[in-house]
């Protein structure tokens, strides 16, 4: 059985012509035509006796209100009551078609017989070809022979032989598919998987295709019998097996994944999957989803009772899972409720079995509203560690965590003045507690000079009151702060300047805008004050030019500072490079609370940039780097590319972070690793990919690390099989991460998913 029935198959022969498959199931131009031969009906007469005259024609289509003829030649017979049309024939029936080259109509019998590139077109917009059908006048019921249904939700059926009944389609020795049956240049194929049977019945009003005698074929492979099997075509699935999961771990063994699939009504379902393991007890995993109006919502679950090692040779069974859930509710166009939780029950459980990678859960929740000039948010946020070094207790919880903001729609003295009003309050079981509050007002005046110089203004002023407790559980001193309420005034002024000059250069354009700031900002008690939300800070292209350069509100820049540099820009035809490079400049004399290794904590700063260039559609990179003022010594160098086409290409990403740290912060911790990506096209389908991440930093780098400066941290390589509608992978994973029970293993993962095919 072929997916092209012969009376097609021949129409596809050549390679390069337009197949009829291809052809024939455009149910958009198909039904132009049968509407533009209704409109415009080109009837032809020929002399015999019996052929009917314009007014006869006429008569007959008015006599036969619920049925419309179009044709070239049109013959009647009053004697048997037959009539006989001729080229590009079009029956039109209450919402049913049939096209054919030539039809044969009994009048008394009401048999219709149709020959010659035959189609017809159901009410539900599905296309039926075959070299011969007959059906009754209504042209709702009738027989196909060597049938090809292409299914207005998707997929096509062919059959030796099929009828329709009562609008329900019969086919005997048929074979279903949604896959493409011709190549790019138009060579039929067989498709890539394909469901044989016995018989099939399929139900436009349900939209589900019935199997009786079914057989899966992969490649022309069969795979096996599937009784009593049924799938949907549209939207309208229904419960039932999903494709199995296979991996091969050295911690777990072999492991079977079956899920099954609860569709509880049209906006919700669940879908249930065992876990069966060789090396481990069962696990099970739930995922339900809903639909609610406004809103949907999602929750994931894992649940198992086995052996949980903590590292220090304790091994207990007990519980373990995850749960992890998200949604969102839009109340109006302004207001709106999302939120995640995200949690596990032991520090290794995620690793262990393959679930995630990440060293930290977090979970919130947050009331939000946006309109044109004003932001509000109101929310609260918690965190779980799996790191086995961490204490649960250290990390806070947040609630609330209370932000507005205020655009005044009307300039003020020519320029925009933005109001904000912000609140936090962190709570730990055994760490220090810290409430914060705030209101802020920042001006900013923008405007172009007579010389094309753009000029920027900003005025900023906040005023902050602190109050913490419990200082002294804090690790850091730096960050501990003074117990008890306390306050800070912040007032800033900066003035910016750019002055771009463009002109053309080798065929292009080049931009070349020189910059300069001017800060001017008091001193300020920063270190009266807790340190929750500014412990990272790095002298970057992006903050360059920043009015405060800590990535938090606890901690504002104080000093007063020029800074300067210079942003370039070319665009060729197929080419394009940008660049920033830039240093600043301390001007008063006070010391700075900016660390050692910053690249900001002398008068002047180290140097830095960033480099972008983009080739055609063929190469994407980008350079971030910060030299030493001194000695010009790389404290870091940054570089992402991407070099390939979307189907063969190389993605490499490398990072050294040597910024000479004096103090012990676990924020400035120095580092040097390497990723490298790989996806190489072996054929239209076939793909070979690959990934690997490597930690190269070393003890002089950081004295505190156990890597050797070459640890591999994860290996990835597989190969992929991808088409219209058919996915296929075996992929192999190591992991070197050691983790109480999470070993580093080998993962091996074969993942099978037919497209377009529902349950």
């Amino acid at each position: 059985m072929h997916l092209i029935p012969p009376p097609f198959d021949k129409l596809t022969r050549r390679c390069g012509q337009i197949g009829a498959v291809k052809r024939l199931s455009s149910l958009g131009a198909l039904a132009a035509a049968t509407l533009a031969a209704l409109a415009t009906p080109d009837v032809a007469h020929a002399g015999q006796a019996d052929t009917v005259s314009p007014i006869q024609q006429n008569a007959i289509a008015e006599t036969e209100e619920q049925i419309a003829f179009s044709a070239d030649e049109l013959v009647y017979d009053s004697d048997t009551d037959v009539v006989t049309a001729s080229g590009n024939v079009v029956m039109v029936r209450d919402g049913n078609r049939l096209r054919a080259d030539t039809v044969v109509w009994n009048r008394k019998t009401g048999a219709v017989e149709a020959s010659g590139n035959v189609s017809t077109v159901d009410v539900d917009g599905n296309v039926a070809f075959g070299d011969k059908v007959e059906v009754t006048d209504t042209l709702k019921d009738g027989l196909v022979d060597n049938l090809l249904l292409v299914m207005q939700q998707g997929g096509r059926l062919v059959a030796r032989q099929g009828s329709r009944r009562s609008g329900v389609y019969y086919l005997d020795q048929a074979a279903y598919s949604p896959c493409s049956v011709e190549t790019s240049k138009g060579c039929p194929k067989e498709p890539s998987w394909q469901i044989k049977a016995v018989r099939v019945r399929y139900d436009p009003a349900t939209q589900r295709v019935y199997y009786k005698g079914a057989r899966m074929e992969l490649f022309g492979i069969p795979l096996g019998v599937i009784p009593g099997f049924s799938h949907p075509v549209g939207n309208r699935g229904g419960s039932g097996f999903l494709l199995p999961d296979y991996r091969i771990s050295g911690i777990n063994g072999a492991e079977l994944s079956l899920p099954y699939y609860f569709k509880l009504a049209p906006n919700h379902d669940l879908t249930v999957a065992p876990h069966i393991f060789t090396n481990q007890v069962p696990m099970v995993e739930a995922n339900y989803r809903a639909w609610v109006g406004r809103g949907a919502f999602n929750i994931l679950g894992y649940a198992t009772n086995s052996v949980q090692s903590d590292g220090g040779g304790t091994q207990n069974r007990q519980f373990r899972g995850y749960l992890e859930a998200s949604g969102s509710y839009r109340f109006s166009p302004e207001w709106r409720l999302y939120g995640s939780l995200r949690r596990a029950s032991d520090r290794t459980f995620l690793r262990r079995y393959s679930i995630s990678g990440d060293d930290r859960l977090r979970s919130n929740l947050r009331l939000e509203h946006i309109d044109a000039n004003s932001y509000f948010s109101i929310a609260g946020w918690s965190v779980q560690t799996m790191r086995l070094g961490d204490s649960q207790r250290q990390l806070p919880v947040a609630l609330p965590v209370v932000d507005y903001r205020w655009r005044l729609p009307a300039p003020i003295l020519g320029g925009r003045l933005q109001l904000q009003a912000n609140s936090l309050a962190l709570y730990r079981p055994l760490g220090q507690d810290t409430q914060r509050a705030f209101v802020a007002a920042e001006w900013k005046f923008r405007t172009l000079t007579g010389l094309g110089q753009e000029f920027l203004l900003t005025a900023y002023a906040r005023g902050d009151v602190y109050h913490s407790g419990d200082n002294a559980l804090n690790p850091i001193p730096a960050y501990m702060g003074r117990k008890g309420w306390q306050s800070r005034g912040i007032a800033a002024l900066a003035a910016d300047l750019r002055w771009p000059f463009v002109g053309s250069f080798l065929g292009g354009t080049q931009r070349i805008t020189p910059r300069v700031q001017l800060v001017a900002a008091p001193r300020l008690s920063n270190l009266n004050l807790p340190n929750e939300d500014a412990r990272t800070v790095d002298l970057e292209d992006s903050n360059l030019f920043a009015l405060n350069r800590f990535s938090g509100y606890d901690r504002f820049e104080d000093s007063s500072r020029l800074t300067v540099g210079v942003d370039y820009a070319l665009a060729l035809k197929n080419f394009s490079l940008e660049s920033v490079f830039g240093q600043s400049f301390r001007i008063d004399s006070r010391p700075t609370l900016l660390p050692d290794g910053t690249g900001l904590s002398r008068k002047v700063s180290d140097f830095v940039g960033r480099t972008t260039v983009r080739y055609k559609d063929f190469l994407s990179l980008t350079h971030r780097f910060r030299l030493d003022k001194d000695n010009l010594a790389i404290r870091r160098n940054e570089i992402d590319a991407t070099i390939g086409s979307r189907r063969t290409y190389v993605v490499l990403s490398y990072l050294l972070l040597n910024r000479n740290v004096t103090q012990q912060l676990e924020d400035l911790a120095d580092r040097e690793e390497a990723r490298i990506g790989a996806r190489v096209a072996l054929s239209r389908f076939w793909s070979l990919f690959g990934s690997t991440v490597i930690d190269l930093t070393d003890k002089k780098e950081a004295p505190g690390v156990l890597s050797d400066g070459f640890d591999p941290v994860r290996h990835r390589l597989g190969v992929a099989y991808r088409d219209d509608c058919l996915d296929i992978s075996f992929t192999w994973r190591r992991d070197y991460q050691f983790a109480g029970d999470a070993r580093t293993n080998n993962n091996f993962q074969l993942r099978l998913a037919f497209r377009n095919l529902g349950i």
